[in-house]
């Protein structure tokens, strides 16, 4: 579960089922009674039909919990943690950084960093569709050494400088107007 919207569509699915929980969280539900196997595919079942996954193999939900922290981090806090991403991943879910690093790449076929610098360069275009910080602003919001360095990894990643980026989403307006 990586959003709100998929947390409302668990508790529904829960509540459908007459299952009571504790909380509901982004990846995780603790539930007050153990459930049934019967009770537990069909939660499956009706999670799939969402487009959502049950998983409950320790590694699988170890990737996801990786996955939230990181998409919660970038995407729906306002303060970026000082300390590096490795100890900060290893404090919040108690792991060391090197095991999550090797599941994750494992299972999902790129590093811990390359899923930041990807979650970091959509909250880059977030940014600046939002217009209201500028480049240098941006940059040291998301812990960038400079704006020079934000502007050469967002490159790498979509083939546009920030500014042309900008100007496309100026263009699609002004377009938009026109018609």
């Amino acid at each position: 579960m990586v959003s709100l919207r998929c947390k409302m569509m668990v508790t529904e699915e829960l509540e459908k089922l007459g299952l009571e929980h504790f909380t509901v969280e982004l990846g995780t539900v603790e539930l007050k009674e153990d459930i049934s196997d019967d009770q537990k595919n069909e939660l499956a079942r009706n999670l799939l039909k969402s487009g959502l996954e049950l998983l409950d193999d320790s590694k699988s939900v170890l990737i996801e919990r990786i996955k939230n922290v990181i998409v919660d981090m970038i995407h729906h806090s306002d303060e970026i943690p000082k300390v590096n991403y490795s100890e900060y991943l290893s404090e919040v879910l108690d792991y060391n950084y090197t095991y999550l690093s090797n599941i994750f790449s494992e299972a999902q076929g790129i590093t811990i960093q390359q899923f930041i610098i990807l979650h970091k360069v959509e909250r880059i275009k977030e940014l600046i569709l939002y217009d209201e910080l500028s480049l240098s602003e941006i940059a040291y919001k998301l812990h960038y050494s400079s704006p020079a360095h934000l502007s050469n990894q967002f490159k790498k990643i979509t083939g546009l400088t920030p500014s042309f980026f900008k100007k496309m989403k100026q263009k699609r307006h002004q377009n938009l107007e026109n018609m």
